[in-house]
C-alpha cells in the first residue's frame, strides 16, 4: 500500500506501508503514467521534474509485488529563476541579494528556482506562501565570514515591558546569528530538491571554539521560529555550524527524505531539534552527524515558564541514523515537557546510544516526559540502546552537588521534572557493547513505567574502556559487567525479552532502587562474552 506524503508542483513524495525500518526487502522500479523514472530500495522517496497541476498514475514494481495509486500534483502561478534575479551561480560572486529578491517577489504558488550551479550566499529570509526548489547540480555556499551575517536579538522588549523573542541558544533567549534559511512568522513554505546546502562550518571557525560566544551565538543552519505548514523535502544540509535544522514554538512541520551530513566530531551538530513544536514529521530522513540526530527539546525553565509549550506529537519514521550522540534524544532542554512520541522503522547505527533521555533536577515541574514509543527498531553496534538518565550534567552547575546527588536532597517538587510512561517493542539491537538498559530516576522522582515486549539485545565483548559509560553523569554505580541497570523505577515489564545471556518472559518488576537492588541489576556472563 502506497502514502502520499506530500507534494509540491513538481514534486511527490511517497511512503511504502509495510513492517521494514528503512529499506524495502528488494530492489523495486517506479513508473509514472507507464514510463519508467527510477529505481529504488527505500521505504520513502521522492519524485521531481514532474509538471504543476497534473494527474500522474503512480506504480511501483517488485519480485513478486505491485503497487498503484494515483496522485495530482499542486497548481502554481509563476516560476522566478534567481539567474533572473542577478544571480551568478559561479562560485565567486555573492548571490544573497538575487536570492533574497527572488523569494521576496515570490507570488501566492509561486516557485523560486535556483538551477545548477555554485552560489554563494549568507542569511536568507521567507516570507509565507514561498516554494523554491533547489535543483539538482545546485549547490548553496555559506560566506566563510560571520561579519556579513545578521543577528537575531534573544529578548527585545515593548515599552510596557512585554518581550519578544527572536534568537536562541540552548534553551534560552539568546542573541545569535541568522540561520542561512531563516524562517520567522510564516506559513505556507516548501524547501524542496536535491540540491546541497554546504554551510562551510569547518571553514568558518564555528567549531573551534564551540562554547565561546563571538559577536552572537553560533547559528543554525536552518532556524523557524512561530511557523506552520512547513515542509523541508530532499535536500541534503552539510557541515552545519551547529544544530542544522532547529525549528521553534511551530506546528505542522514535515522534513522528508532530507540528508544531514555533519563530520562525527563536530560540536553540537544536531541533525533536527524540534524545540516547543507540535505536529511534526520526519520521515525517510538520513543522519550521519556529531552530535544527536534527532532532539526534542521545549526550553530551559525561563522559556518553560515564559510559554508553556511542550513538544508534543512528533512521528519519526523510517529513517536511517548513524554517528550520532543519541539516535532519539529528548532533553536536556525540556523544561516545558514532551509528550506524544512515536519513533517507528528506524535504522540506528554506530551511534552512542538509541533513545537517549537527558534531564536533571532544576528543569521543573511543567518538565512532563509522557506517551513515549519505540517500535520496529534496528540497532546495530549501539553502544547502548535505551538511556534515561536524570542526572544529566548539563550546564554550569551541572557537577554541582544538587544535581549530581543520588540521596534525596529535599529538592522542592516545583524543582523537579517527571519521566512517566515508556514503550519499547519489536527491538532488534546487535553488537551493544555497554548497557542494553541504563535508567536512573530521582530518588524524589522515579521514573514511573517501562514496558519492553519483544526487545533482543546481543552484546559482544564490553568496552571497558576509562570513562566509557551509558549515562553522562558523576559517581554512577554501574560498571562493565552491567547489562541491565535500573534504579529508582517504579515499574517495569517484560515480555520476550533477551538481553545478553538473560531471557525473560512475563516479569514485573515494581520499585526498582528503592531498597535492594542487587536482585534487579543483571551481570552479563563469561560466555556470553565470548559468544
Amino acid at each position: 500500500m502506497l502514502e502520499i506524503l506530500h507534494k509540491t508542483s513538481r514534486s511527490v513524495s511517497f511512503e511504502i506501508q509495510n513492517d521494514l525500518a528503512y529499506r524495502t526487502s528488494e530492489p523495486y522500479t517506479i513508473f509514472l503514467n507507464g514510463e519508467e523514472v527510477k529505481t529504488a530500495d527505500t521505504n520513502v522517496v521522492t519524485l521531481y521534474d514532474l509538471l504543476p497541476d497534473t494527474s500522474y498514475q503512480l506504480v511501483l514494481k517488485g519480485g513478486d509485488w505491485q503497487e498503484l495509486t494515483y496522485v495530482t500534483t499542486k497548481r502554481e502561478s509563476y516560476t522566478l529563476n534567481v539567474k533572473d534575479f542577478g544571480a551568478k551561480g559561479d562560485g565567486k560572486a555573492n548571490d544573497t541579494q538575487a536570492i533574497q529578491a527572488a523569494l521576496y517577489a515570490c507570488p501566492r504558488k509561486g516557485r523560486v528556482v535556483i538551477p545548477p550551479g555554485d552560489y554563494i550566499f549568507h542569511s536568507l529570509f521567507f516570507k509565507s506562501h514561498t516554494n523554491l526548489e533547489i535543483q539538482k547540480g545546485a549547490r548553496l555556499q555559506a560566506i566563510e565570514s560571520t561579519r556579513e551575517r545578521a543577528i537575531l536579538p534573544g529578548l527585545t522588549r515593548d515599552y510596557q515591558g512585554g518581550e519578544y523573542y527572536l534568537g536562541s541558544w540552548e534553551g534560552n533567549p539568546l542573541d545569535c546569528y541568522a540561520g542561512l534559511f531563516t524562517l520567522l512568522d510564516v506559513e505556507d513554505v516548501n524547501i524542496y530538491g536535491e540540491g546541497v546546502i554546504e554551510a562551510n562550518a569547518s571553514k568558518s571557525g564555528f567549531w573551534s571554539k564551540p562554547k565561546e560566544k563571538d559577536g552572537a551565538w553560533r547559528p543554525r543552519t536552518i532556524f523557524m521560529r512561530r511557523v506552520k505548514d512547513v515542509a523541508v523535502v530532499g535536500i541534503k544540509i552539510k557541515n552545519s555550524p551547529s544544530w542544522t535544522i532547529h525549528p521553534m514554538e511551530s506546528r505542522k512541520l514535515k522534513f522528508i527524505n532530507a540528508s544531514i551530513e555533519n563530520p562525527w566530531d563536530s560540536p553540537n551538530t544536531d541533525g533536527i531539534n524540534p524545540e516547543s513544536c507540535r505536529d511534526v514529521e520526519i520521515v525517510g530522513c538520513h543522519f550521519s552527524l556529531g552530535d544527536d540526530c534527532i532532539a526534542i527539546k521545549s526550553g530551559k525553565i525561563y522559556m518553560a515558564q515564559q510559554l508553556g509549550i511542550p513538544s508534543e506529537k512528533i512521528r519519526i519514521r523510517n529513517c536511517f541514523m548513524e554517528h550520532g550522540h543519541g539516535g532519539v534524544t529528548l532533553g536536556s532542554e525540556i523544561a516545558g515537557g514532551v509528550r506524544d512520541v512515536k519513533v517507528s522503522q528506524c535504522i540506528f547505527q554506530d551511534t552512542d546510544r538509541g533513545l537517549r533521555i537527558k534531564t536533571r533536577r532544576g528543569r521543573g515541574e511543567l518538565s512532563v516526559v509522557d506517551k513515549i514509543s519505540f517500535d520496529n527498531i534496528q540497532m546495530n553496534r549501539v553502544m547502548a540502546p535505551f538511556v534515561l538518565n536524570m542526572f544529566y550534567f548539563c550546564d554550569p552547575d551541572g557537577h554541582s552537588d544538587y544535581v549530581q546527588n543520588k540521596e534525596d536532597i529535599g529538592a522542592s517538587p516545583i524543582d523537579l521534572p517527571t519521566l512517566r510512561r515508556f514503550s519499547f517493542k519489536n527491538i532488534e539491537v546487535k553488537d551493544a557493547t555497554l548497557a542494553g538498559i541504563f535508567a536512573y530516576g530521582l530518588p524524589e522522582r522515579p521514573i514511573e513505567e517501562i514496558v519492553m515486549k519483544n526487545v533482543h539485545i546481543d552484546m559482544v565483548a564490553l568496552d571497558k574502556r576509562e570513562g566509557n559509560q551509558p549515562a553522562m553523569m558523576d559517581g554512577e554505580e554501574w560498571d562493565s559487567s552491567q547489562v541491565l541497570f535500573l534504579k529508582n523505577v517504579q515499574s517495569l515489564t517484560c515480555r520476550n525479552v533477551t538481553i545478553g545471556a538473560y531471557e525473560t518472559d512475563g516479569e514485573h518488576l515494581e520499585n526498582i532502587g528503592e531498597e535492594d537492588t542487587a536482585g534487579l541489576i543483571w551481570e552479563i556472563k563469561e560466555t556470553a562474552q565470548e559468544e
